[in-house]
């Protein structure tokens, strides 16, 4: 199956750039594609590590559904070793996606660290991706804690006759 209309069914909708898959699962499917600092059509993305699983989406998404993003964000504000490696894992953040703006652009650039944050923390999913891409990221770590393992038995999207469609069938293990 090709990687770009796995990513299209996993996330919604067609990529808006290449899809270099970073982390599949153990079914072969990307859990984690990159994403260029500037997309196709010119516009600046601050995301460089993008959930597409749909088990660590659910997961994750669960997890902001109740306070999770304010939950971080206090542990950041009230945990100094927190708050260093959080800092420490924005900045590198920043600065792997900048050194990824095309030499000579001159458009717009994409800014603040992950997901685009200037401080604290934005999106659970962005901070859990970066820390699935094999990045050291304080939140990110403990929500990989919180929902792996991404343990599917049968595959999110298939193959039928040379066309990837959604799998009816799949469901979230328990």
């Amino acid at each position: 199956m090709d990687d770009r209309e796995v990513v299209a069914i996993q996330i919604g909708r067609p990529p808006r750039s290449l899809v270099p898959v970073r982390v599949r699962c153990g079914l072969g499917l990307p859990v984690v594609i990159d994403v260029p600092p500037i997309l196709d059509d010119g516009t600046p993305f601050p995301t460089m590590h993008w959930l597409t699983c749909p088990l660590a989406t659910i997961r994750v998404s669960r997890i902001e559904s109740i306070g999770g993003v304010r939950i971080a964000d206090e542990l950041i504000r009230t945990d100094a070793d927190v708050r260093v490696a959080f800092g420490t894992a924005m900045h590198r953040y920043a600065q792997a996606r900048d050194s990824l703006i095309p030499q000579g652009w001159d458009g717009p650039v994409p800014t603040g660290g992950i997901a685009g944050s200037s401080g604290g923390v934005k999106c659970l999913h962005a901070q859990y991706a970066d820390t699935a891409a094999g990045n050291d990221n304080p939140i990110g770590g403990d929500i990989a804690q919180r929902i792996e393992p991404l343990d599917c038995v049968i595959p999110c999207v298939i193959d039928i006759d040379g066309v990837a469609v959604a799998n009816e069938a799949w469901v979230e293990p328990r």
